[in-house]
């Protein structure tokens, strides 16, 4: 009797001492986020083109040619960016208009190679200058007929301008982000210096640059204060990671569990919109799991490659300024309107 006793006794205990080990059992991280579907992107893509061409149809007082000829460079720009981003792997590929600024091309990719980001940067502008110059040789060399002459010229003195317009060095014109990627990517604080005399450039062109005020231009310069407010909080939290031997430097995919609810609880303490959820343990999912997963995967940190050599950045530099000049060497006019 005693020894029945004594039996049923101890596997009592390895079931206490069971449900102790499952209470301290991490549960995995939730997956990361799906690619957008493709439809989802063009679908978005197309609206906003809609709306780019309805307010700019009353903008330019009606006048459709000009609308359609300004849209179509800018879809040419931008395809330009697209298609160096499709070569070279980027995923969730879209193009979205914002009304009387322009669009941008966006796509996602961890490993970012300095000369890839070069070569996207310039296949925006860079085919509009070269296409701008046919259209202007044939025009000058090959065409008699006057409405023709000047419509030849006029979509040609568009592409060269508008796009060596883009080329200037300030953020988030193309020729800002090279400059910011071949010299200062290096330097936060130099970085930073540089994203704030853009945001003045662009505050006093859009306010003093042209005949009157062009107020829908300002939104740039806001959306780069946004941005500069929403990284300073992100350089605050990566750090507080780090602090905590968190190597930030990876991808979500490769984010251990246990250090998936390390850092989840570290947003908790330390981001104002996360200050319902319970920290970890227990570890229960909440209902702003994925907001979680989100912040999180804006705190990794993309690997810049630094493989442009010196005479590699001489050469792009070149480039850069050769589409300065290429309407003076074709005797292009700066005004044609």
């Amino acid at each position: 009797m005693e020894n029945y006793q004594g039996s049923s006794q101890e596997p009592k205990q390895e079931n206490n001492t069971s449900s102790e080990e499952m209470t301290t059992i991490i549960p995995p991280k939730p997956p990361a986020e799906e690619p957008k579907s493709r439809a989802n992107v063009w679908l978005r893509s197309a609206s906003s083109l809609l709306l780019y061409l309805a307010i700019g149809y009353y903008f330019f007082n009606q006048n459709w040619t000009l609308v359609i000829v300004l849209t179509a460079v800018v879809v040419f720009h931008e395809l330009g960016h697209f298609f160096a981003m499709k070569l070279y792997n980027y995923t969730d590929l879209g193009i979205f208009f914002i009304p009387l600024v322009g669009a941008y091309a966006s796509g996602k990719k961890q490993e970012v190679s300095q000369l890839q980001s070069s070569v996207i940067l310039l296949s925006g502008p860079v085919p509009g200058i070269i296409l701008g110059i046919i259209l202007q040789l044939t025009a000058v060399h090959f065409t008699t007929d006057l409405d023709t002459l000047y419509l030849l010229h006029r979509i040609s003195w568009i592409l060269i301008y508008l796009n060596i317009l883009n080329l200037l060095p300030i953020y988030p014109l193309d020729g800002g982000q090279l400059l910011n990627r071949l010299f200062l990517d290096s330097s936060q604080v130099i970085s930073k210096i540089f994203l704030l005399l853009s945001i003045g450039a662009l505050v006093w062109f859009a306010l003093l640059g042209g005949p009157r005020p062009f107020y829908a231009l300002l939104i740039i310069p806001f959306f780069l204060l946004t941005r500069m407010i929403t990284d300073y909080q992100f350089d605050k939290l990566t750090k507080k990671v780090e602090s905590e031997g968190i190597d930030l430097d990876t991808s979500y995919e490769d984010i251990s569990d246990e250090n998936y609810w390390k850092i989840r609880n570290i947003l908790i303490r330390n981001h104002a919109s996360l200050k319902d959820v319970a920290e970890a343990p227990p570890y229960e999912y909440s209902h702003k799991e994925e907001q979680v997963r989100t912040l999180m995967q804006n705190l990794l940190q993309r690997t810049i490659i630094q493989d442009i050599s010196i005479t590699g950045k001489i050469i792009i530099i070149l480039v850069w300024v050769a589409c300065f000049a290429a309407p003076f060497l074709i005797g292009m006019p700066l005004s044609l309107f």
